[in-house]
């Protein structure tokens, strides 16, 4: 794997509610990714980026959901989640990012 394709693998930290109750009590983190990551491209992204240790990674597809606009019926897009699940002692300050 090319450091390159790693620093494209997650788009964005995935920020709610859950979210923040899952980093607070699980010491996971989630993020969206390319629909086309691997869980050991995910691993890897994290730990290069964050310089932390991942403990595990899950991942799960989410379908865009139907929107109306006006008349006409839309789409939204498909896009693929990643729970990252990091080892005891290690953490990674979402404040700073957006």
């Amino acid at each position: 794997m090319s450091t390159e394709r790693l620093t494209q693998v997650l788009l964005a930290p995935h920020v709610s509610e859950k979210t923040a109750g899952l980093a607070d009590s699980q010491n996971q983190h989630v993020f969206k990714v390319l629909p086309n990551a691997s869980k050991q491209e995910i691993k890897s992204a994290v730990e290069l980026l964050f310089n932390v240790k991942v403990a595990a990674v899950r991942t799960s597809n989410v379908k865009g959901k139907v929107k109306r606009f006006g008349r006409t019926m839309g789409k939204r897009g498909d896009w693929k989640k990643a729970y990252v699940r990091l080892e005891a002692g290690h953490d990674i300050d979402m404040s700073g990012m957006d």
